[in-house]
């Protein structure tokens, strides 16, 4: 039976809570599995069940739940510490959701109808005043 892990990730500006994500999942009564992390949640179960699960944690907050494929399964003596696995990724992870924020706002822009040029955008320096500027500081 082929399974999907995904990492549920909540930004940072949403009022949403890890448990609010692990309960509403349970509440919804498919077959997953889920954890409560620190930054949202593992989910894991077949793809198309994992999908509807998906849409009904978006629905929560639209703009402020994202999710993507993790490599490894739950417990995966790989990576789960209760086997003393090693955590690679979780540096990554947590840059990532420092950046939702910012995603969340591109969001809101798109949904207003906004357009690029109309967000100041700041004039690139030219690299012989960078360079002069890098110069002067030492």
């Amino acid at each position: 039976m082929v399974r999907e892990t995904r990492l549920v990730v909540i930004s940072p500006l949403s009022e949403i809570t890890p448990d609010q994500i692990t309960r509403k999942v349970h509440s919804l009564g498919y077959e997953v599995t889920v954890k409560e992390t620190c930054y949202g949640a593992v989910l894991e179960g077949p793809p198309e069940t994992v999908s509807k699960v998906m849409q009904e944690l978006r629905a929560l907050d639209p703009l402020g739940i994202y999710s993507k494929i993790r490599g490894f399964p739950l417990g995966d003596p790989k990576r789960c510490r209760a086997q003393h696995g090693s955590r690679p990724g979780f540096s990554q992870l947590q840059t990532e959701w420092q950046s939702l924020s910012l995603v969340e706002k591109g969001l809101e822009c798109a949904l207003r109808g906004d357009k690029a040029e109309d967000i100041d955008i700041p004039e690139r320096i030219p690299v012989k005043d960078l360079q002069r500027f890098c110069e002067e500081v030492e």
